[in-house]
């Protein structure tokens, strides 16, 4: 503790993280302060703080659960949608989406993301200088089948809990692009862009 590092110990049954053992602490209290608002009533927030649950993946798989429940499809020809809003702010989110749920918390690296006007989608643009990980907007997640997951103009960037990257693999997010050419994409990849949920 006197070198800000987490012990050993802690790192041994705690979940993945970058952090120091200050803003380590400080992300756990947090994250047990959703908790313990989410079990009074049993409720999910409008807007979840996905980098808050201990196991993001269960919940995202939840979503895909209930919607192949709901309209009588197999699960495993399910995968997720990911539609990011133009709302910066989640506690302007007032009203649940019909399907899936409204989450936030994520954190670009190597890109930013550009807002939309009105009902348009925003998209990827380049990386502001000196700024390493904006955050992304609230974002929509549902469940379609693989067979209706539009490709073109958008970008399937890997979202992982840390910046370590590799085992710590979340899902893939499909990105909107400014542009619709077959090899817009090839930018994005080039330049590592990934989503976070813990940004150090």
């Amino acid at each position: 503790m006197f070198v800000n590092t987490v012990p050993d110990l802690w790192v041994k049954y705690a979940y993945a993280s970058k952090k120091d053992c200050l803003n380590w602490y400080e992300d756990l209290l947090l994250r047990c302060a959703q908790l313990e608002e989410y079990s009074e009533e049993l409720v999910a927030p409008v807007s979840l703080w996905i980098s808050g649950m201990f196991n993001p993946m269960s919940y995202l798989t939840a979503i895909m659960q209930v919607t192949a429940r709901t309209e009588g499809l197999a699960l495993d020809n399910m995968t997720l949608c990911t539609t990011v809003l133009n709302i910066e702010n989640p506690k302007n989110c007032t009203d649940r989406p019909e399907k899936g749920a409204y989450i936030h918390g994520f954190f670009l690296q190597g890109a930013k993301w550009e807002l939309g006007r009105g009902q348009d989608q925003g998209n990827l643009m380049d990386m502001v200088p000196k700024e390493l990980y904006p955050e992304l907007p609230v974002v929509w997640i549902t469940s379609i089948e693989k067979t209706k997951v539009v490709k073109l103009g958008f970008y399937d960037c890997p979202v992982y809990t840390t910046t370590a990257r590799g085992a710590t693999f979340v899902y893939t997010a499909n990105l909107k692009m400014d542009s619709e050419e077959p090899d817009a994409e090839f930018t994005w990849i080039l330049a590592g862009v990934g989503l976070f949920m813990q940004p150090e």
